[in-house]
């Protein structure tokens, strides 16, 4: 039984260790049955004036299949002033091919994502992951070769009324999202035991850009990803701003996220 269950581990965090991207999610999935706990915590500093933007985003994760998984997602912020909860997201992603080679493979999957918040609006950016009402649906590609993926992404974002909070009638209410993201396995440099801890990095370009005027913006997100255990992970990252034609509140600033898994509880 241990013998199988090291070589059910290994295959699966062998494979996915260096495409559990940081700021962006890759074509493949979690493990079939599966749960999942994450707290994602993000300290932004403010653009307009002085002081910094805390979001605390409490997550439960569901490996339904192999190719389906389901998170649900609330949204804690001090947007208007202490740190309170504004409202919930839920995400779903299929995954609907897989060309599965020795030492790498190619998958990809459709995601959408539906959200509710009640903060105030205060910016042109939309970004349902915490900030706006709203509902998103894209594809995502990810490809695997040895201890190097990469990955990209394109998304149709709608924003709506945040609750009593109507959405600006001067502002595009939908964008489109892209990124493309990189990541490398660095340690180890050879798996021995499920229980060795990964050191990944990744590196991440996130865009979007307003349908309703073409403003844009370009971040880049850099991040480093430890692996505990193959069960638990530590993610450390930071966005940076590139460029900008359009008003954000708190472009800049760090991430911290801790995730753990749970095997086999649903099946």
């Amino acid at each position: 039984m241990k013998k199988i269950l090291f070589i059910f581990l290994l295959a699966v965090f062998h494979a996915q260790a260096q495409e559990l991207f940081v700021f962006t999610e890759p074509a493949s999935n979690m493990p079939m049955g599966s749960l999942g706990v994450r707290i994602t915590g993000n300290v932004m500093k403010q653009k307009q004036e002085d002081g910094y933007n805390y979001r605390l985003l409490p997550e439960l994760m569901w490996g339904v299949n192999k190719n389906l998984m389901i998170h649900a997602e609330g949204f804690t912020n001090n947007n208007d002033g202490g740190l309170a909860p504004e409202g919930f997201g839920v995400y779903g992603k299929y995954r609907f091919l897989s060309n599965e080679k020795v030492h790498s493979h190619f998958r990809m999957a459709a995601f959408g994502k539906i959200s509710y918040n009640s903060s105030s609006i205060q910016q042109e950016e939309i970004d349902i992951n915490g900030n706006n009402s709203g509902y998103q649906a894209g594809l995502i590609a990810t490809q695997l070769l040895y201890k190097v993926a990469v990955s990209s992404a394109v998304s149709y974002v709608k924003a709506t009324d945040n609750h009593h909070n109507k959405f600006p009638a001067s502002q595009s209410d939908h964008v489109i999202n892209y990124t493309f993201s990189f990541g490398k396995l660095m340690l180890p440099k050879e798996y021995k035991d499920y229980k060795q801890t990964s050191l990944n990095f990744m590196f991440e370009l996130l865009g979007q850009t307003l349908g309703g005027n073409g403003r844009s913006y370009f971040d880049a997100a850099p991040s480093i990803q430890l692996i505990f255990n193959s069960q638990a992970r530590l993610d450390i990252g930071y966005r940076q701003q590139l460029y900008s034609s359009m008003l954000r509140s708190s472009p800049n600033g760090f991430l911290l996220r801790f995730e753990y898994l749970f095997f086999n509880v649903l099946k």
